[in-house]
């Protein structure tokens, strides 16, 4: 494969939002491109990185951001945790990829079935004690969950998810770096759920266009 120009592009929020649609569109009608380099490829990335978006998802092996987005080495700057919850380790990595890499858009994207939201849910509606770490993020998910005590069991997980990740976005916006940000028109925040038994990335918020 020749070099991918994506390297040296610039690419506004709003490009890079719909590179990660049609990306997400090439992945449900089986067109991907599987991610593979050449060595000039290799050596434009060892000079440095130039992502078009950053990704805040979950750890759960079924969501590969690179894949379901069918982006290539470098075009994506990513942080996975279970739950894509906010610590400060995350915040400090986030805030890397606005002051260094200059990436235009920040994408929450939490998922179908999210095991840490899960855990969560039954913390809140049950008063489940979990191990350590893992309460952890639990704790850190605990202040974003609606009131679900009028919303039917079986919608009870979906709902918490989509939650979550406005929980995660608005952590993201009210940051001192992040309010600026926007604020400034630096970089937009999105918000998307990926629908495992489907492959598809349901967007929450999508930026107006230019």
């Amino acid at each position: 494969m020749a070099s991918d120009d994506s390297q040296n592009a610039v690419y506004s929020a709003d490009e890079a939002l719909q590179r990660l649609i049609a990306g997400n569109q090439r992945f449900l009608a089986g067109q991907a491109h599987f991610p593979t380099v050449c060595k000039e490829t290799l050596a434009d990335l060892a000079r440095g990185q130039r992502p078009y978006a950053t990704i805040l998802g979950c750890s759960d092996s079924r969501v590969p951001p690179e894949l379901i987005f069918d982006a290539n080495f470098g075009e994506l700057f990513i942080v996975r945790v279970a739950g894509n919850v906010v610590s400060p380790e995350v915040m400090g990595s986030l805030q890397y990829a606005g002051a260094h890499l200059h990436t235009p858009l920040f994408l929450v994207l939490g998922h179908e079935g999210c095991g840490a939201v899960k855990a969560a849910l039954e913390s809140k509606l049950y008063d489940v004690q979990h191990r350590s770490r893992i309460q952890l993020l639990v704790d850190n998910i605990l202040p974003g969950l609606p009131d679900l005590s009028d919303t039917a069991r079986e919608e009870q997980l979906a709902v918490a998810v989509e939650a979550n990740v406005r929980w995660s976005m608005r952590q993201l916006a009210e940051s001192p770096e992040g309010n600026r940000a926007m604020e400034e028109d630096r970089a937009k925040l999105v918000g998307a759920v990926y629908e495992i038994a489907s492959g598809r990335v349901r967007f929450l918020d999508r930026p107006q266009a230019s």
